[in-house]
């Protein structure tokens, strides 16, 4: 009988690991799989260790490693066959591994993951957010260079074939863990036909504001990992030269150029504009549009900040929540 082994990093997450974990096990049984829980705990002061060990996880508290080095934590004590990473806060549909597991058989791709929804309580901001990524209407898959880690699908090969996660990143471990498989010849691919729902929403326009400033925070470390690529380097030049067109708007009003003023803080909504615009015109929703647009503009300024922060030598440490 084959075997998974699902690794799940943790950081008080007592309200959400209950659902997380039932779903997984279901999904595995759904499948015929033999399943083994790893719950690596970033040193939870709620009772999530406890609620793991109740579901049958083995649970490790590994208090102070970034992410990555959780999630390598729990795939070096995994015996599964097939290795999955999800976050504490995903709720995986039944199908999860039925279908994925069907795709890889058939050779169409090595790496998966599933599109990620809200539940519907979520406030507008996650929504949106969150609905920049997914593929409305026809039932697809895709293939992809890089995966997001809230669910990671692959066989224990691959992970062992790459080294696992960079352990120097504090964020952004995924993409370059997903990119390095690329380059060794993994086909990735993200399917819709099934979604995971993400319950760990952000419930608070402050945190919506930190969690993106945290994960702004990779861009420098990508770069010096990957290389001084256009794509890696685009948007943060971007970011960077909103702050810049924001403070020669603010010098110009300051001087009395009020119309001046006036153009070039137009001229920092144009990107925003165009990225809202990109992603939500598959969904034919103006009000998405809109929304995106707000969305994109405040994240272009974090990222800005987190970018300058990390030039100089900022390492403001947050908990690896999974």
């Amino acid at each position: 009988m084959n075997s998974i082994s699902i690794v799940i990093p943790m950081f008080n997450e007592a309200r959400h690991i209950a659902r997380t974990l039932l779903a997984a096990q279901k999904a595995a049984h759904a499948a015929d799989l033999q399943c083994e829980l790893i719950v690596v705990d970033n040193g939870s002061t709620d009772q999530g260790p406890q609620i793991a060990r109740q579901f049958g996880a083995q649970v490790l508290v590994l208090p102070g490693l970034v992410i990555g080095a959780l999630r390598n934590r729990g795939a070096a004590i995994a015996s599964g066959h097939w290795l999955a990473f999800i976050d504490a806060d995903i709720e995986m549909p039944e199908d999860w591994l039925t279908r994925l597991i069907e795709l890889e058989a058939s050779g169409q791709a090595d790496v998966f993951g599933l599109d990620l929804h809200t539940p519907s309580e979520a406030p507008w901001y996650a929504t949106a957010w969150q609905r920049r990524t997914l593929r409305p209407g026809v039932q697809t898959v895709q293939k992809v260079d890089w995966l997001p880690s809230a669910n990671l699908l692959m066989r224990r090969s691959w992970f062992d074939k790459v080294g696992g996660f960079d352990e120097n990143l504090r964020t952004g471990e995924d993409k370059e863990f997903t990119l390095r498989l690329g380059k060794h010849g993994a086909r990735l691919l993200t399917a819709n036909e099934s979604v995971a729902l993400h319950w760990g929403y952000e419930g608070s326009w402050r945190e919506w504001m930190g969690k993106e400033m945290w994960r702004q925070g990779s861009h420098l470390q990508l770069l010096r990992t990957h290389g001084m690529s256009v794509r890696l380097l685009r948007f943060p030049l971007l970011s960077i030269m909103a702050w810049v067109v924001d403070f020669l708007a603010i010098s110009a009003l300051f001087n009395g150029f009020a119309h001046h003023a006036l153009l070039m803080f137009a001229l920092t909504l144009l990107p925003a504009l165009m990225l809202s615009v990109r992603q939500s015109a598959k969904h034919r929703n103006v009000g998405l549009t809109l929304q995106l647009w707000c969305l994109h503009w405040v994240r272009l300024h974090l990222a800005g900040a987190a970018f300058i922060l990390s030039l100089c030598q900022w390492n403001a440490r947050r908990p690896a929540r999974g």
